[in-house]
C-alpha cells in the first residue's frame, strides 16, 4: 500500500490543511502545523516552490519528522483557488520507496510485456482475454483486439480449446500452478509449451490467470536431432559389440541383420559371394562381373504377407551388370533409393527379389557393399515398408559405417577359419592317426578340439607296441596355444616314440624327455613346459608300470570282488614336476592290475572348469566312470558318456581342447606264457632248450623251434657265464615270439664285432642278425635280455 498525505497551502505558503495520513507519516498532529510556513518543517535548504506557470508538476522533498530524521516523499502539486478566487497550492505526498517500488514494477511489467519473446496473456476470472503482449499475437496469428474479451475456447482448436480451458479452471479453483505443458500451437505446427498461475491482490483475492507461451519447435527438433544422433551411436556400438567377439561368418551375418532390425530398418539381408560363404577366396575386381550371390541370411521386422514372397535364404543367383547389386559390387559404392519410383527405376521387373519388394510394400532401399582390404564379399541391403519414413543421406552414411564394420569381420573370420582349418589339420596329423591292435589291450580315444575365439592347443595321445607284447600308453599337455604349442606337441610325440623303442622305464624315459625339451626350446629363455604320463602294460604278468611329469593322475577303473561293482579312483603316483623343469627327479610306481581293468588317461580341458578347482573335477570324473564302466561296456560308448558329463558344451563354447585316452587292459592266458627259473649252472644250456623246444610244440609253433633254440643258447651261455644268481626264461606267444633271459647282473650286455681269431663275442651279433629285433633293459633286480621272432602266417 502506497501512503499518501495531503496538504494545502495559502498564496503566503502557510499550512491550511494537513491531512491524517500527514499526522503519521510526519508525527506531527495538525495542531503544531497548521498557520505555519511548509518550510519550517522542510529538512534541507531546497523549499517547496511552484514552478513559474505550471499548472501541474511533480518533485521530490524532504521533510523533517517530529523525531529529527527527514523522510523522503514523491510531491505533486496543483494551484487551486477557494470560490471568491483566493489562490491555494494544493500538494499530495507519497513515500519515495513504496512509489519508486511501484514505479519499477509497471515498468518491467510493461518491458515483459513488449520486449519478451514468450507469449504472455493475463485472463480475467471468467478466463477472458484482458492483456496480451505482441509475442502472443503472432502465436495466434491474430491482433490484440481479437483476443480480448475472448477464452481459449474461441481462438484454440476444439479438444486443444477444451483441454485448456479445463486447466484454467482448475488453476482459478484450486491454486496450483502449471508449468511446461507441452502443446501444439493454433495452427498445428511444431510445439509450445504453455505455463499456468493463478492472479491475486494484495488482500488474496482472485483476480485472474497468467499465462505463458514459449515455441519449442526448435527445440524440440534439436532435441529430436540428439536423440536420432544418440540411437545412431547406439545402435553403431550394439553392432560393434554384436559382431566384436564372433568368428563366424554365417553368425556375424545373423547377429548384423538382428541388430538392424527393426531399429534401423523393417526388412534387412546379407547375400555373400558364394566362395566367400563357403569359406573361400574373394574374386578379383575383373571377376566381379559373372559372380554367384548366396543369400546368407535375413531379418523380418513385420510380418509379410505371405511367406511365399520371401524367398529361399539358400537360393544362389546371379546379377546383372545394369541392377543394383550388380552396380554396388562392381563398383563398390552404395545405393540409396529413397522412393519406390527410384527402387524400380535400377531394378528389373522380371526379377523375383522385385516381386518380392513389391509384395512387401518396400519404398526406400539401401543396398551397401561389405568390403575389406580393397575385396568385395557381398551386399548388405536395408529396406522400409509402410509407415517407416524413408531412408536420407544421414541413413546412407550410418549404414556405410556398419556395413564397413560388418565387412572387416567377415574378413577377420573368413581368414580365421582359413587359418584355424591349416592349423587343426597340422595338430590332427601330429595325431595318430590309428591306434595299433595289440593282444591284452582295448582302446578308445577322444580328441576335442577348442572352439572358435580359442586358438588350437597342444594336447597329444599316443599307444605305442613295446617289445615282448608290452604296450606304452602316453598323454601330454604342451602349455600354451597356437601353431608353436601343436608344432611342440609334435616333436615330443616324436621323441617319446622314439624313446621308447630304447626299452627304457617310465622314469628314464621322462628324464631323457625333459633333457630332449631343451634342443626343442627355441631359446633358452622360452624353454618347453608341457605335462606328460608314460604308462607300460605287460599283458603276460597284468604288471602296469607309470610315470607322470607334472600331468593330472590317471584314473584306474576295476572290479570289487567283495561287492562285484566297478569303481574308479586316481592313482597314486607322486607327481613330479613338468618337462622343462631341471633338478627334479621322475618317479615311477608299478601295479598288479586286475584282468578288464581299465585305464583312464585324459588331459586337463576334461576336468578344469572356471567355476571349480582341478581336484574337484578329478572327483567328478571318477564319479561318472563308476557307474559308466563294466566288463561288457563299449570303450566308445564310455568316452562319449565321460565327455558328454564332464564337458556337455565341449562342441559349443570357447573352451580349452580335451583329449581322452581309455584302454582295457586284459591279462594273455596262461597257456600262451611260460616261466622257467634256472640255477647259474652250464648244464641249463640244455635243460633251457629243452624247455623252450617242448614249450613250442605245444603252442604248434615247430617252424621257429630251431632259431628259437640257438638264440636262447647263446644268451643262457652268457648269463651263466657271468651271472651268479638264478637265470629266468620267459616265453610269451603273442603276435610274435617273444623270448627273455633274466639274470641278477646289472651292466647291459655289448655287441661287438669278433676278429677271425676270437673264440667267443659271437653271441649277440647272431641274436641280432637271426631275431626279428632284440634289447636289453634294466630290471630291479639285474637285466633282461629279449628278442623277438615272427610266427609262420603273420606280418613281420
Amino acid at each position: 500500500m502506497i501512503r499518501v498525505a495531503t496538504l494545502v497551502l495559502d498564496d503566503a505558503g502557510r499550512i491550511v490543511f494537513w491531512s491524517p495520513m500527514a499526522e503519521t507519516l510526519l508525527g506531527r498532529p495538525a495542531a503544531e502545523t497548521l498557520g505555519r510556513p511548509v518550510g519550517d518543517f522542510t529538512d534541507g535548504p531546497r523549499p517547496v516552490t511552484v514552478p513559474a506557470g505550471a499548472r501541474d508538476w511533480r518533485d521530490t522533498v524532504s521533510l523533517r519528522h517530529r523525531d529529527g530524521h527527514p523522510v523522503s516523499f514523491e510531491l505533486r502539486g496543483a494551484p487551486l483557488r477557494s470560490t471568491d478566487g483566493a489562490p491555494f497550492l494544493l500538494i499530495s505526498l507519497a513515500e519515495s520507496g513504496p512509489v519508486r517500488a511501484v514505479e519499477q514494477d509497471l515498468a518491467a511489467l510493461e518491458g515483459l510485456l513488449t520486449a519478451s519473446p514468450l507469449g504472455i496473456a493475463l485472463f480475467d476470472t471468467e478466463l477472458r482475454y484482458v492483456r496480451v503482449n505482441e509475442a502472443l499475437t503472432h502465436l495466434h496469428h491474430l491482433p490484440a483486439e481479437d483476443l480480448i474479451g475472448r477464452t481459449v475456447l474461441d481462438v484454440l482448436p476444439g479438444a486443444r480449446a477444451r483441454e485448456v480451458y479445463r486447466l484454467q479452471q482448475e488453476i482459478l479453483r484450486s491454486g496450483r500452478t502449471v508449468r511446461d505443458l507441452v502443446t501444439q500451437p493454433p495452427d498445428a505446427s511444431g510445439a509450445v509449451s504453455v505455463s499456468f498461475g493463478r492472479l491475486t491482490d494484495a488482500a488474496g483475492n482472485t483476480v485472474g490467470v497468467s499465462g505463458t507461451v514459449m515455441d519449442i519447435s526448435e527445440r524440440r527438433e534439436a532435441l529430436a536431432k540428439v536423440e536420432r544422433a544418440r540411437q545412431r551411436l547406439a545402435l553403431l556400438n550394439d553392432v560393434g559389440t554384436a559382431l566384436g567377439d564372433l568368428l563366424d561368418v554365417h553368425r556375424i551375418c545373423q547377429a548384423l541383420v538382428d541388430a538392424l532390425v527393426p531399429r534401423f530398418g523393417d526388412y534387412a539381408g546379407v547375400a555373400l559371394i558364394a566362395s566367400v560363404a563357403h569359406s573361400g577366396e574373394p574374386p578379383r575386381a575383373e571377376d566381379l562381373a559373372d559372380v554367384v550371390l548366396t543369400p546368407v541370411t535375413m531379418a523380418v521386422g513385420r510380418q509379410p504377407p505371405g511367406e511365399s514372397n520371401l524367398p529361399p535364404p539358400d537360393e544362389d543367383f546371379r546379377f546383372e551388370a545394369g541392377t543394383i547389386f550388380g552396380t554396388v559390387l562392381t563398383s563398390g559404392a552404395p545405393h540409396l533409393a529413397r522412393t519406390r519410383e527410384e527402387l524400380l527405376a535400377d531394378t528389373d521387373p522380371d526379377d523375383p527379389r522385385w516381386r518380392t519388394a513389391a509384395a512387401l510394400d518396400i519404398h526406400s532401399m539401401l543396398t551397401l557393399p561389405l568390403r575389406a582390404r580393397g575385396r568385395v564379399l557381398g551386399v548388405l541391403v536395408i529396406s522400409q515398408g509402410p509407415g517407416r519414413r524413408a531412408f536420407d543421406q544421414e541413413d546412407l552414411a550410418l549404414a556405410m559405417e556398419l556395413a564397413a564394420r560388418a565387412g572387416f569381420s567377415l574378413d577377420n573370420a573368413r581368414l580365421y577359419a582359413r587359418e584355424r582349418e591349416g592349423a587343426l589339420m597340422l595338430q590332427r596329423s601330429l595325431l595318430p592317426q590309428s591306434l595299433p591292435t595289440l593282444p591284452g589291450i582295448d582302446v578308445s580315444h577322444r580328441y576335442v578340439p577348442s572352439r572358435s575365439g580359442a586358438e588350437i592347443g597342444g594336447d597329444w595321445f599316443d599307444v605305442i607296441p613295446l617289445a615282448g607284447g608290452r604296450i606304452a600308453f602316453v598323454i601330454g599337455d604342451v602349455t600354451g596355444h597356437g601353431l608353436r604349442a601343436a608344432a611342440t606337441m609334435g616333436q615330443l610325440r616324436t621323441a617319446v616314440r622314439t624313446l621308447a623303442w630304447l626299452d627304457l622305464t617310465p622314469s628314464e624315459l621322462l628324464h631323457h624327455l625333459n633333457d630332449l625339451g631343451r634342443d626343442i626350446a627355441q631359446s633358452p629363455g622360452s624353454p618347453v613346459l608341457a605335462t606328460c604320463v608314460y604308462a607300460v602294460y605287460d599283458p603276460a604278468t597284468g604288471v602296469c608300470t607309470l610315470a607322470k611329469a607334472g600331468h593330472l593322475p590317471p584314473v584306474l577303473v576295476c572290479e570289487d570282488p567283495a561287492v562285484g561293482t566297478w569303481a574308479a579312483r586316481p592313482v597314486d603316483l607322486p607327481s613330479g614336476a613338468p618337462l622343462g623343469v631341471d633338478g627334479v627327479p621322475f618317479e615311477e610306481r608299478r601295479f598288479d592290475i586286475a584282468d578288464g581293468s581299465l585305464l583312464v588317461l585324459y588331459t586337463d580341458g576334461l576336468v578344469e572348469s572356471r567355476d571349480e578347482d582341478l581336484s574337484t573335477g578329478i572327483d567328478r570324473l571318477v564319479e561318472v566312470l563308476g557307474p559308466a564302466t563294466g566288463r561288457g561296456a563299449r570303450l566308445d560308448g564310455i568316452c562319449e558318456d565321460v565327455i558328454g558329463a564332464m564337458r556337455p558344451d565341449a562342441s559349443e563354447r570357447e573352451s580349452d581342447d580335451l583329449a581322452l585316452l581309455v584302454a582295457r587292459l586284459s591279462r594273455l592266458p596262461g597257456d600262451r606264457v611260460l616261466r622257467r627259473s634256472f640255477p647259474a649252472e652250464r648244464q641249463v644250456v640244455r635243460r633251457a632248450r629243452h624247455a623252450v623246444r617242448d614249450t613250442l610244440r605245444a603252442w604248434g609253433l615247430s617252424a621257429v623251434s630251431d632259431a628259437a633254440e640257438l638264440l636262447v643258447s647263446e644268451l643262457v651261455t652268457n648269463a651263466v657265464r657271468h651271472a651268479h644268481g638264478p637265470v629266468e626264461v620267459r616265453m610269451v606267444h603273442g603276435t610274435s615270439l617273444l623270448i627273455e633271459v633274466t639274470d641278477p647282473v646289472p651292466d647291459p650286455p655289448r655287441e661287438r664285432a669278433p676278429g677271425l681269431e676270437d673264440e667267443g663275442g659271437r653271441g649277440l651279433p647272431l641274436v641280432a642278425r637271426e631275431s626279428r629285433r632284440w634289447g636289453t633293459r634294466t630290471e630291479p633286480v639285474g637285466k633282461t635280455v629279449w628278442f623277438e621272432l615272427s610266427l609262420p602266417g603273420l606280418p613281420g
